[in-house]
This record gives structure tokens, sequence and C-alpha cells, in this order.
């Protein structure tokens, strides 16, 4: 009795699976790996990128001048055109200033009629020899001090209607307005924290998602160029907060020539339509990058193994060794599968479980996906009924 109870657990120990990764191979003790024959599909596969939304223009309204504000015209979430009246803020103060700096303006204007007769009738003096050239002199420096007093007045004048404009705040820009922090009653100023609001274009969205430095490279390498890799990029989609996806599809329009080095990825800019105003400034989503091939060479992730950036498969050959290969694959994936660019064909058998137990030019005992799977299924099922003599032995009286 006993001695059967150690044969069937070293039996079961040989048998159990123990997988100790994604490409890990069950311990069966044999040489039989699970090899696919490879071959052609059409195939669609999808990339998310996290992504931020912004609209193409966010304005932040800030007062020029300070005051209290007398009047709301808009509100949260309204539409306005540019140029548009937002804000009104306090303007007794300011009025009172133009007044001032208009009355200045026609005392220099009557100062310097004054000083102009004078030069005029100095002029004519000094030409029948009335007076010397010292009071000719002083005529004139008396009339070209008026001409700049005037000047001056002018430009405090200007001053003085400007800072009365600035009480009327106005839309820069046709969007839709945001946040109102302050209201009726409220001392803003130039330095206030916080702007009166932003108005944001929502007309068209700019969707921002980043990309690894090495995606990138891959992309501009199959293109010939970073520039042709946005022209060919194929259209993407938005996929909402609420996970439904956007109704219309969005086009990569730039990519920063700046790498991030805390992330080591750089910055990629979509663009889409927004005739419903679906979207809003700040929002969040994620891009959706699909690839379209009628003939792909699908390889699942778990058949390949990486180096140092490269990528490899093994191949099976004559006399059932398999062959270390280096492959190409496409930068966008599913998770799942690799799209083949390069290294391998279809006709071609891969070895797709257990490839890390794998080394170059070892022979294999190939067999189906199928009858790897019945053999997992096997030993899971031993598995189960572990610790249980009766079921064990049955087991293994029924083999």
């Amino acid at each position: 009795m006993k001695k059967n109870r150690i044969l069937l657990a070293v039996a079961l120990a040989t048998m159990l699976v123990s997988c100790g990764g994604k490409q890990g191979k069950p311990n069966f003790g044999d040489n039989e790996y699970a090899v696919r024959t490879l071959g052609t599909t059409s195939t669609e596969l999808e990339t998310s990128y996290p992504a931020t939304i912004k609209g193409v223009q966010d304005v932040e309204i800030r007062p020029k001048v300070s005051g209290f504000i007398t009047k709301l015209c808009v509100k949260e979430g309204q539409a306005v055109k540019k140029g548009q009246l937002l804000f009104v803020i306090d303007n007794v103060t300011y009025e009172a200033a133009v007044r001032q700096a208009k009355a200045a303006v026609n005392s220099a204007t009557a100062q310097l009629n004054t000083a102009k007769l004078t030069y005029e009738n100095n002029q004519k003096l000094f030409n029948n020899n009335v007076i010397g050239s010292y009071e000719l002199q002083s005529a004139k420096n008396s009339y070209e001090t008026a001409q700049a007093a005037l000047a001056q007045a002018k430009a405090s004048y200007t001053s003085a209607k400007q800072n009365l404009d600035f009480c009327y705040v106005t839309s820069p820009a046709s969007g839709v307005v945001g946040m109102l922090p302050y209201k009726v009653g409220a001392l803003v100023s130039a330095s206030s924290q916080q702007p009166l609001t932003t108005v944001s274009d929502i007309s068209s969205m700019q969707v921002y998602f980043s990309m690894t430095e090495k995606d990138l490279m891959d992309l501009a390498k199959t293109a010939g160029g970073m520039s042709a890799a946005i022209k060919d990029y194929p259209p993407v989609k938005l996929k909402l907060a609420d996970n439904s996806i956007y109704g219309h599809d969005g086009h990569v329009a730039a990519v920063s020539g700046v790498i991030d080095p805390t992330t080591g990825s750089a910055q990629i800019r979509a663009d889409f339509p927004n005739p419903e105003r679906l979207l809003k400034s700040g929002g969040s989503g994620s891009i959706v990058v699909p690839h379209k091939d009628a003939n792909a060479i699908l390889v699942p992730q778990e058949a390949v193994v990486e180096v140092q950036n490269k990528h490899f498969a093994y191949v099976l050959g004559a006399g059932n060794k398999v062959k270390y290969t280096e492959i190409s694959i496409y930068p966008n994936n599913d998770g799942k599968n690799y799209i083949i660019t390069g290294g391998l064909k279809a006709g071609d058998k891969i070895v797709v479980s257990g490839v890390t137990a794998l080394s170059d030019g070892m022979e294999i005992k190939p067999i189906t996906e199928v009858q790897y799977q019945e053999k997992i299924k096997k030993a899971q099922e031993l598995g189960s009924i572990q610790g249980d003599y009766k079921k064990m032995k049955e087991a293994f009286s029924s083999k």
C-alpha cells in the first residue's frame, strides 16, 4: 500500500502542470511541443492609448483692469461669438478718468494755439528787426513744449479710453463658456488667481496620446520617415469615458519632436470633428488604432521571444529540429497576437507553446495544439484530485 502511494505521487509530480509564465511549458516529462502551420488571414487589430481631449483653442479670460463685477452677460456652457460681451466691470472711475483726460487734451490744445500765435507773431517781429533771436527762440521753444504737452495729453486720453473699454470684457474667440467662479459684486484684477472664465473653441477637438519611442521608430522605419508615417497613418477612433465609440473618425495630425525622458514616450495629436458638440475640452478617453490586413500572418505572442528589442520564433525544420529565427512584427498589436512583417511566411511551422524551454537546433516531437491542450486538461484533472488517494488510484488504473 505504501509503495503504491509513492508510485502515484511520483507519477503525479511528473504530469502535473507547473506553468511558470506565459511562455512556460508544463512539465510533462517529454519533448512534445505544440506546433502550428502558419497561414494568412484577414485581420483587424486594435491598440488603445489613454488620451486627453482639448479644444482647438482654450482661451482664459482675465481682466486687464481692477474693479467690481457689475454684470454677468453669459451663463456657463453658453455658446458665444467672437467679440460678444461677457462681463462688465465697474466703470465709474474709468469714465471719470476719460473725462479728465479729455479736459487735459482741450487745455493742452488751447495752450498750443496760444504758443503758436506767440511764435508766429515773434517771427514777424524778428523779420522786422523788432526783437532779437533770443526772443524768437524762446517763443519757438514754448510752441514745441505746447506740442509735446498736447501729444502727452492725447496719449493719456487714449490710455484712459482703453481702460474704460477694458471694463467691458468681450470674448476673443468663438466657443463655449466654461465655469464662472466670480459673480456680480466680486472684486477682480489682472492679478486674480483664477481667470474670469475660459472660452473653448470645440468645433473640432484635439486629442493627445503618447506612444513609446520604440513604437515611433518602428513606424518611421516602416513608412520611410516620420512625415510619411503621419500621412499614411490610418484613421483612428476615440473611445469615450463610458466605453462607447465616438461617432466620427479622427486623423493623426502631429507628433512631438521631443521624447519625454521621464516616460520614454512622445505626444501625438489626433484631430476629431465635433459638430454635435459632444466632446468637451478637458475630457478623457482612449485612442483606438485599427490595423487591417487581408493577408496577415498572425502569431500568438507566447510563441515569440523578445531579446534586446528583437523578436525571435522557433521554426520547425528537417528532422524535427527547431531553428531560432529572427522575425519582424508590426508595432501595434491586440495584446494576444503579433502581425508578422518579416522572417516568416505562410506554410512555415513554428512552436507556439513552451518556447522558453527550447534551444536552437533542439529536436522535438511536434504535436497539434489540440493534442497539447488535451494533455494540459488531463494534467489539470489529475491536479484537481490530488490528495484523494482513491480517485488518484482510479485515474492511474484507467491508463
